[in-house]
């Protein structure tokens, strides 16, 4: 991507009402903490908390006096939810031309910004049309309104599908050391070879979440690694995405300012080819093909 997106992105779906419930005065703070840290991307969807979350970041912006040129907004668009603030009977998605730009322009006024530096489709649809999704993006690109275009959750083929009317520029997918089908499903080599940037969502995985054999294994050598690396065992989960050579960016979703700090950090550690494997191996539950 041209424009710059930092190394982490903070994730602010749990700034809002699904999840922490923010103050203004509260998420100024939380915005100065990342930038103080190198973090200065912040993704978003229109989404998130009801489609309230965007609103109530706008408003912190708009009062934080951070310079827009400093930060790089990311929203993703698509998903028509079922809740309390639109007339939705089924979830569903929406990726018509109109309602893409409205979308986008929503999300903009709400971010209380002039554009996004950049806009990703949130899910594939079956229903989808290249050339209608192309001409939204034209319109918002021409007009300034976004810097970037991308997608979200999609496969290889489906970003070839969109990449033949408008260019894609990244990709946000799940990965994480619990969530690995990207390193063999092709969809990091596709992104590698295609000059897409990839994004990852959920980059610790189930690794706090879930307690099972899986976990125990990978538990069981971080242990070890925090003593050889003086570091967290947040730090080495996104040590371990950060080694691979397609460039993932990973994107964070905690509202603790220490694992924001510990998140920025995790650039620093050099996690050799053997460490990387043995990670890779533990969460497997058997060696390499």
């Amino acid at each position: 991507m041209k424009q710059k997106i930092s190394k982490i992105i903070q994730g602010c779906m749990t700034w809002g009402a699904w999840g922490n419930q923010l103050s203004k005065n509260e998420m100024i703070s939380m915005m100065n903490h990342c930038l103080e840290n190198g973090i200065t991307t912040f993704d978003h969807a229109d989404i998130y908390g009801d489609y309230t979350t965007e609103i109530d970041f706008g408003k912190a912006f708009s009062d934080s006096n951070i310079t827009r040129e400093n930060i790089q907004l990311i929203s993703k668009c698509g998903i028509q939810y079922v809740g309390e603030t639109r007339e939705n009977k089924v979830k569903h998605y929406q990726y018509d031309a109109n309602y893409i730009v409205w979308s986008a322009e929503k999300s903009i006024k709400d971010l209380e910004s002039d554009y996004l530096d950049l806009l990703l489709l949130h899910r594939p649809s079956a229903l989808m049309h290249p050339d209608e999704i192309a001409k939204a993006i034209d319109k918002l690109l021409s007009e300034g309104k976004i810097r970037a275009f991308g997608v979200s959750n999609f496969t290889p083929g489906q970003s070839d599908l969109i990449s033949s009317r408008t260019k894609i520029s990244a990709n946000q997918i799940e990965f994480s050391i619990t969530a690995f089908d990207a390193l063999h499903n092709g969809s990091l080599d596709h992104m590698k070879l295609n000059g897409i940037t990839p994004m990852c969502w959920s980059p610790l995985g189930g690794v706090f979440k879930n307690e099972n054999e899986q976990t125990q294994r990978i538990h069981q050598l971080l242990n070890e690694l925090c003593e050889s690396y003086n570091a967290t065992k947040d730090q080495l989960l996104l040590a371990w995405i950060l080694k691979h050579p397609a460039g993932i960016h990973p994107v964070i979703g905690t509202t603790n300012k220490d694992r924001i700090v510990n998140a920025a950090k995790a650039e620093d550690i050099g996690l050799t080819e053997i460490d990387w494997f043995r990670l890779l191996i533990e969460s497997q539950g058997h060696k390499v093909p």
